[in-house]
């Protein structure tokens, strides 16, 4: 049976072009900054974003917690949404590591923000009170792509209150294709980006921090202290090259397929799916977690795995084609037309 993974775009396989580019990758020492395609692959990404350097690093999760700790110092604080990947999902390592005090925030709708709320939350200068010095978002967030209006808003208020800015870009790309624009158009509003190429740009390992050539050079050394130093990492990005140079533009491949998904299980009677709220590559659903666990259960019988419970993400990826996605739907509708499923006989979750 042909396993269709919608849990997370992280489970894509590296594609044979990208097999091919590790196994005749030219490599050096890294920590030596002697390892030609790991500086292939930095260029590439400081190109793209508009920034001036760019550090190769292991996970997203480590690309993250080098910005943090490279705009902030122990007892420092950084504001970031409740929901954020780099409060919520990163083994509080900004505070554990760095020192660094959290201040969560609730996303509005639409994955921002709130400005007014951002401005309450920051610490006034005291002695009583953490000093507040970098705000973070995150694009996309739950699937929405952050306006670009909001950025530049965003860029201006930090630098009037004198607060760095840093991107979780983990899905920039997803982003910048959404929108209809270069990413650099996104990542120019701010003072460091973080990039992920085993998500949606498939490749099987590693992310990028992009910002200036200070803040690279604070988070390489960084970097090494937390263990993260590679030698011959060039195996490894020349994957991430063939994800930068093929895979962006495929992105709108996954979109439009999630979209297909959306309205193929909007189509089933009392199912809470909104094909107009899905912007990149994740459908969202709402059931009440017995039911959700049920549900999963049986697609996972059929050879379809999903995550989540009370709101379950429905994620498509360059692994997953129209014809998977109208397999999953028939099977979605085979299970909630079984005796003692329907819809009407429970409901969905508030």
């Amino acid at each position: 049976m042909t396993i269709i993974d919608l849990r997370s775009d992280t489970v894509t396989k590296p594609s044979p072009a990208m097999r091919a580019a590790m196994a005749a990758a030219d490599v050096g020492d890294d920590v030596y900054g002697e390892d030609p395609t790991v500086n292939r692959l930095e260029a590439l990404a400081a190109g793209m974003l508009g920034t001036d350097a760019a550090v190769f690093v292991a996970s997203g999760t480590q690309s993250n917690l080098l910005a943090i700790m490279a705009h902030c110092r122990r007892g420092d604080e950084y504001i970031a949404g409740q929901a954020a990947h780099c409060y919520r999902y990163e083994g509080g390592g900004a505070a554990v590591l760095g020192g660094v005090q959290p201040q969560p925030l609730d996303f509005e709708p639409d994955g921002t923000l709130d400005l007014g709320r951002v401005a309450a939350a920051i610490k006034p200068v005291d002695s009583h009170f953490a000093r507040t010095r970098l705000l973070c978002l995150e694009n996309t967030q739950a699937g929405k792509a952050l306006p670009v209006a909001y950025l530049a808003r965003v860029a201006s208020f930090t630098r009037v209150r004198e607060l760095a800015l840093h991107l979780d870009g983990a899905r920039l790309f997803n982003a910048a294709v959404a929108l209809g624009v270069e990413a650099r158009e996104i990542a120019r509003h701010f003072d460091s980006v973080s990039v992920c190429l085993s998500k949606g740009l498939g490749a099987p390992v590693g992310s990028l921090l992009c910002g200036s050539r200070e803040l690279v050079a604070e988070a390489r050394r960084w970097r090494k202290v937390l263990g993260g130093g590679m030698r011959q990492a060039g195996v490894l990005a020349a994957a991430g090259i063939i994800a930068l140079a093929e895979n962006v533009d495929r992105l709108a491949d996954d979109h439009a397929t999630a979209r297909r998904l959306a309205e193929g299980l909007a189509a089933i009677g009392g199912l809470a799916v909104d094909p107009a709220a899905v912007q990149t590559n994740m459908v969202f659903l709402c059931l009440p977690p017995a039911r959700a666990d049920a549900l999963a259960a049986y697609l996972r019988e059929r050879g379809i795995l999903i995550s989540g419970r009370e709101s379950i993400r429905l994620v498509t990826h360059l692994d997953v084609t129209r014809e998977d996605v109208d397999r999953v739907v028939a099977v979605f509708r085979e299970y909630f037309a079984g005796p003692g499923r329907s819809l009407a006989e429970g409901g969905t979750c508030s």
